[in-house]
């Protein structure tokens, strides 16, 4: 083999293993970059997910509390609501009562002595 032809041989395997050994440094930096970036975003994510969460345990104790309030209120009312029916249907029957009792002495009694139509 000749000077000139090893020269090139000795060149191109060294330029292969440069080449090879630069895209392999090149893969192991885009891997702990994308690792190092993962775990970054995992982190704010999880701070996201937790704020967002005793934000909506607030928000749902807020709702929880107003809620018991105008469900008080709301039973109040209807209690009140219910009392003033009870009293004014009462007053109606006895009223209907009074009307019965107030017909039935204006018809009075049928007559015994008149014949009905024929």
């Amino acid at each position: 083999m000749s000077l000139d032809t090893l020269t090139v041989l000795i060149g191109a395997v060294g330029a292969v293993v440069s080449i090879g050994a630069s895209m392999f440094a090149g893969a192991g930096w885009i891997v702990r970059r994308i690792d190092g970036v993962e775990s970054k975003l995992t982190h704010r994510i999880d701070g996201v997910e937790t704020k967002l969460t005793a934000r909506i345990d607030d928000v749902e104790t807020k709702l929880t509390a107003r809620i018991d309030v105008v469900e008080t209120k709301l039973t109040a009312r209807i209690d009140d609501v219910e009392t003033t029916l009870t009293a004014r249907i009462d007053a109606v029957a006895s009223d209907v009562v009074e009307v019965k009792i107030a017909v039935a002495r204006l018809e009075g009694p049928p007559r015994h002595l008149v014949v009905a139509g024929r």
